[in-house]
């Protein structure tokens, strides 16, 4: 069954830098978006990548700190999260979507997630 498995999260200082890996069972050119999910609120859309890399959308919060990236040859979507915030600390999870959208709902094979945890 096709999955996904990220990982790279952790506990980090504000101000510093995660980078997570959203790796996938087999090879797929899905469009690929990352979200995340705080403790007591809904899950939103951070990023997203469309399958040859063409058209990339961030959600406001983490535009000019987060750049995705994807690797086809090795099944590898990438977030590197920079600048990191208090704000940003929820499970972050990726997922697969026939079309570069930002909405959860539209988007299936849900990985088990990764926390970051930013805090001084």
């Amino acid at each position: 069954q096709f999955q996904f498995n990220e990982s790279g999260g952790g506990l980090v200082q504000p101000g510093g830098s995660l980078r997570l890996s959203c790796v996938a069972s087999g090879f797929t050119l899905d469009t690929i978006g990352w979200f995340r999910q705080a403790p007591g609120k809904e899950r939103e859309g951070v990023s997203c990548i469309s399958g040859t890399g063409n058209i990339i959308r961030y959600a406001d919060s983490v535009k000019g700190r987060f750049t995705i990236s994807r690797d086809n040859a090795k099944n590898t979507v990438y977030l590197q999260m920079n600048s990191l915030k208090s704000e940003d600390t929820a499970i972050y999870y990726c997922a697969a979507a026939r079309i570069p959208t930002m909405t959860p709902h539209l988007y299936g094979y849900w990985g088990q997630g990764t926390q970051v945890t930013v805090s001084s």
